[in-house]
């Protein structure tokens, strides 16, 4: 086996700060500091469902044509109001029993609005012309929380029930959507998904360390990250920032990720050291030196990636750049503290059974310097053993070869991008039935399918508004137009289309009348919403993708001192991305029998991708420009790959 030459340590150089947490004393003090941070943070982590925004309303811009009629609509006498439709159906036609059964549920639910007033007297029964539906409504204002709206929706439900004796009844509209929405995202599904997510990545790292203790503590590091994140993100939430529902579930799994990926770096560089030197604070404290630049620029350069969202026109993006930033950065101090910390009190017995000692540990003591251990030629080079150093080796001898091939089956799987639709409507949201989307289905027997969520048109000045309707009218896909209400200096109608709330027909209805009715004349709604919101995704694909790019480009050059190599590593990670984003949008159509994908698949695939991609990229070349300072460029980059491939690909295996 060939000995090992360690590279030269950087000592008291500009990174030994780093190796803070590596001492006898400062260990106990950083994980005091630490626990004391997670405590305090805790309350405010706790409620940070309480400032989540669930509404795509509020995700929109001020200039947006949903948000002015919002706007205006509140000087109406009833506001805006989301909607809930109570469905009635039987096949052959709505019985005597069935009507009266109706009048009761009209009258309880009337009742529950006597002590809960945001909610409206239900509306008369409307039945269909062959007599077999039925619905009426009530409305929620707009100002309510989306836990409001799953409360009252759920005691709707309760009331009424589902049927029986071939009677079907549902409760749907976009205050039940919302409701339905909001108990897939926060309820046992989302905490089934982290738990499974949890379970896995514990499930690896136990294969990969093969140590009952070693395991556990990057999951500890990375969960009290969670906790600090979402106790910073609920205190800028309740001030500052617009908090998605979907921005702390993204933020949840970035934590989770970048956290076992920073920890597998730095473990697998402290057991190499471990190897080199006997004791333990030495070695850690040389890993941190070697590893923590790496860790710093990635984390660095992911949070600056995610900042760009910044630049967003959707208020749900500008909230989730800085929200994960900030988990990024968290997840990178804890990693270069507590962790290491942790693993230091522990000591080599954190790697029980499978414990590596320096030659001459626990078999005859090699004295120590004051302060500094005594490094020992390890009994073999890990760029020289194991599968990723025989890897190495072939990809070195036939680089060429390598490069054209990896390129090409990219490029084929990116092919599936031509498979990939995200026009995804409300319905194909949800991977099970649930009761909106049923009712959704039970009204369109009878009614025109969007008269569960009709658009709202603002004229102004109120004068104009009958030649506006007469319009509307005539505008393809439009099943009818509601009376007249002026207040305020603006007068409102409705439109009821024939296409369901939020589908592609929809929208071309949206467009058609925003065409057609010309300036001074505002189109909103379910409908209007969702286009609008579609719109701003599109706006912040072109904006803000190019800006990624951008920056990303600066950090690499920056870090690397050079101007081919960042060009190289940004063109791969961007061929990575379009590979990755082909094989799902198959997967997604071809296995897994999707209708479509969600719209903003393609602009956090690719800041998540790219920013995350360029992670293995910062640890691959900085272990390039150690090895190189020794061997060389060329065997440099090779013993890089023999020693951080394994961490890389493991690195991968876990986040996904």
């Amino acid at each position: 086996m060939t000995p090992l030459t360690p590279a030269p340590d950087p000592g008291a150089g500009p990174w030994a700060f780093l190796t803070w947490p590596a001492g006898r004393r400062a260990k106990w003090v950083t994980l005091a500091v630490g626990l004391a941070v997670v405590i305090g943070l805790a309350g405010s982590a706790h409620r940070l469902a309480s400032v989540e925004q669930q509404n795509q309303l509020d995700y929109l811009p001020t200039h947006a044509q949903s948000t002015q009629v919002e706007a205006l609509e509140s000087g109406f006498p009833t506001g805006r109001s989301e909607q809930a439709v109570v469905v009635y159906h039987r096949p052959g036609g709505l019985t005597a029993d069935d009507r009266l059964l109706v009048e009761d549920d009209r009258r309880s639910i009337g009742e529950i609005g006597n002590f809960l007033p945001y909610q409206t007297p239900p509306t008369p029964l409307v039945v269909s012309a062959d007599g077999a539906t039925g619905y009426f409504t009530t409305s929620l204002p707009h100002d309510d929380t989306v836990q409001s709206y799953a409360y009252e929706v759920k005691h709707m439900r309760a009331l009424v029930g589902t049927g029986a004796g071939g009677l079907q009844i549902a409760v749907t509209g976009p205050a039940a959507y919302l409701a339905d929405s909001a108990d897939a995202v926060a309820g046992k599904g989302a905490s089934l998904l982290l738990g499974v997510a949890v379970l896995i990545a514990s499930v690896l790292l136990l294969i990969i360390y093969r140590s009952p203790v070693l395991w556990l503590l990057p999951l500890l590091a990375v969960f009290g990250s969670l906790a600090v994140s979402e106790g910073l993100l609920e205190l800028l939430g309740r001030h500052t920032l617009t908090v998605s529902g979907q921005a702390t579930g993204i933020l949840t799994v970035l934590v989770l990720g970048v956290g076992i990926d920073y920890a597998l770096l730095l473990v697998s560089r402290y057991r190499e050291e471990l190897a080199r030197y006997q004791d333990h604070h030495e070695a850690m404290a040389v890993a941190l030196r070697r590893t923590g630049p790496a860790i710093i620029a990635s984390g660095t350069t992911v949070a600056l990636a995610m900042l760009c969202l910044l630049a967003s026109s959707l208020k749900s993006d500008q909230g989730l750049g800085p929200a994960c930033a900030i988990g990024v950065m968290v997840t990178v101090v804890s990693m270069l503290t507590v962790l290491p910390a942790l693993l230091v009190v522990i000591g080599r017995g954190a790697f029980w059974p499978f414990i590596p000692a320096a030659p001459g540990f626990g078999g005859g003591a090699i004295p120590a310097g004051p302060g500094v251990g005594v490094a020992a030629p390890a009994p073999a080079d890990p760029a020289e053993r194991g599968a990723w150093a025989r890897l190495s080796h072939h990809v070195a001898a036939r680089h060429r070869l390598v490069g054209v091939l990896s390129a090409g089956v990219l490029v084929v799987m990116g092919l599936g991008l031509l498979g990939l639709h995200t026009n995804l409507t409300v319905d194909q949201q949800f991977r099970n039935t649930v009761g909106s989307v049923q009712g959704q289905q039970m009204i369109s027997q009878g009614f025109p399918a969007g008269i569960t969520a009709p658009l709202v048109v603002m004229v102004r000045p109120p004068t104009a508004a009958p030649a506006a309707a007469a319009t509307a009218q005539r505008v393809p896909g439009v099943a009818s137009v509601g009376p007249i209400d002026a207040a305020g200096g603006a007068a409102r109608f409705a439109v009821v289309t024939r296409a369901a709330e939020s589908t592609p027909a929809s929208y071309q209805v949206v467009r058609r009348l925003r065409a057609d009715l010309g300036p001074g004349v505002l189109v909103g709604g379910p409908s209007a919403v969702a286009y609008d919101l579609q719109q701003g995704i599109g706006h912040d694909e072109r904006l803000v993708i190019p800006l990624v790019l951008l920056v990303v480009g600066l950090v690499l050059i920056l870090l690397l001192r050079a101007l081919v190599g960042p060009v190289i590593l940004v063109a791969s990670v961007v061929l990575s991305f379009a590979a990755a984003l082909g094989i799902a949008a198959l997967v997604n159509t071809a296995v897994l029998g999707f209708g479509a994908s969600s719209p903003y698949l393609p602009l956090f695939g690719f800041v998540f991708l790219v920013a995350l991609g360029c992670d293995y990229n910062i640890f691959l070349m900085a272990r390039v420009r150690e090895e190189a300072a020794v061997h060389g460029t060329a065997e440099g980059t090779r013993r890089a790959l023999a020693t951080t491939g394994a961490s890389a690909a493991t690195a991968v295996s876990t986040s996904w």
